[in-house]
């Protein structure tokens, strides 16, 4: 039995609904495991603790049975709304426009990849189609990391393709820059200025900060570092310092340095990664790396093919934000692609063009056709 979803509606019930991401996600992922639940999807509930023992859940829905099929992914959780004037979980359509925080990135992408799978009837289905949300990709991609260790539903039987819906304003998207965050910490001896016994770790750690200084230039005119297939083609390389706000009277404890930059595929991010390291080794500084790997797929795969038939456009892209792509792209093979644009990402006002949202339902309806019921 196939189920007739509003994508607009569902879209405003998602975002009424507050589940930033440094809050528990329960009430949002009840609703909508309901919804699919209602759209005769099988569901997976998976609940686990963030790193502040906060109760968090994700979602798997397979609707169909066999083997392989297409998957949707999306992330239900936001950033926090600061700075709206207007309440953040109040939606309202106006002017093509759906505004709300997460109505872009990415409750209106979800809600088009729900009313696309309700819309199909599982007798129609040779090949299964999967609806997986994940809590916390706004926290390092904790909840996908969760989904694919916890998962018997995805786990037993992965889809073949898949669709990560964040938005790419409907142009299909074979690949994306990753992160990496490296804390650079040095540690010196509080005194007031007045003793002259301090230690500021200022000092200790200015040499280092001259070094990131020249590894950045390098990293903008050195061409083996960057990737033309992206624009901008470069890391992004980036620094910030904080020493706690220390007054000038006082020598700084602590003073720490984070580092940020992209890396790409074919890049020489661990190069920089090394470099970080072994400068920071010679200053007798702590560090502290993270890193979340780029996503590539050939542009020829046949999941990007689908999907630039179902948009009717020639080619696909690359962009530079992260996704779960990365936790995902080991378990089965990905485009990337949503409604909206993701400049409207993470802005106070947030919105999503609401014809994106009718047209992507329609689009992602008709890759379920190309991949599972041909």
């Amino acid at each position: 039995m196939s189920h007739n979803v509003d994508v607009l509606r569902l879209t405003r019930e998602v975002v009424a609904i507050d589940s930033v991401t440094h809050r528990s996600n329960v009430a949002v992922a009840d609703f909508l495991q309901e919804t699919l639940e209602g759209c005769g999807f099988e569901v997976e509930r998976l609940e686990y603790l963030d790193r502040e023992g906060l109760r968090k859940v994700d979602l798997v829905g397979k609707k169909g049975r066999g083997q392989g099929g297409l998957g949707f992914f999306s992330h239900c959780d936001t950033v926090p709304g600061t700075g709206w004037e207007q309440q953040a979980w109040s939606p309202e359509i106006k002017d093509g426009r759906l505004t709300g925080l997460g109505s872009c990135d990415m409750k209106g992408p979800l809600a088009a990849t729900i009313a696309a799978g309700a819309a199909i009837n599982a007798n129609q289905l040779r090949n299964p189609v999967f609806i997986v949300i994940t809590a916390d990709e706004e926290n390092a991609s904790l909840g996908a990391s969760h989904l694919v260790k916890a998962s018997e539903l995805f786990r037993a039987a992965p889809p073949q393709h898949g669709v990560i819906a964040e938005p790419t304003r409907m142009i299909p998207v074979y690949a994306h820059k990753g992160a990496a965050l490296v804390t650079v910490t040095a540690r010196g001896i509080a005194a007031h200025t007045s003793t002259d016994k301090g230690i500021s770790s200022n000092f200790i750690i200015a040499p280092f900060l001259a070094e990131m200084a020249e590894l950045a230039r390098l990293t903008k005119t050195d061409s083996s570092f960057q990737n033309s297939e992206f624009q901008p083609p470069t890391l992004g390389f980036n620094m910030v310092i904080s020493d706690d706000g220390c007054k000038p009277n006082v020598s700084a404890s602590k003073t720490v340095c984070t580092l940020c930059f992209r890396p790409m595929p074919n890049d020489r991010s661990r190069h920089v990664l090394e470099t970080i390291a072994a400068k920071a080794a010679q200053h007798q500084l702590e560090v502290s790396p993270w890193v979340a790997e780029p996503f590539y797929v050939s542009p020829q795969a046949r999941i990007v093919q689908t999907a630039l038939r179902a948009c009717g456009l020639p080619k696909a892209e690359t962009v530079s934000f992260c996704s779960d792509a990365v936790i995902f792209k080991d378990y089965l093979e990905l485009v990337i692609l949503g409604p909206g644009d993701i400049a409207q990402a993470h802005t106070v006002g947030e919105w999503v063009d609401t014809n994106q949202l009718l047209e992507a339902t329609q689009v992602y309806g008709q890759m379920i056709q190309m991949l599972c019921a041909e």
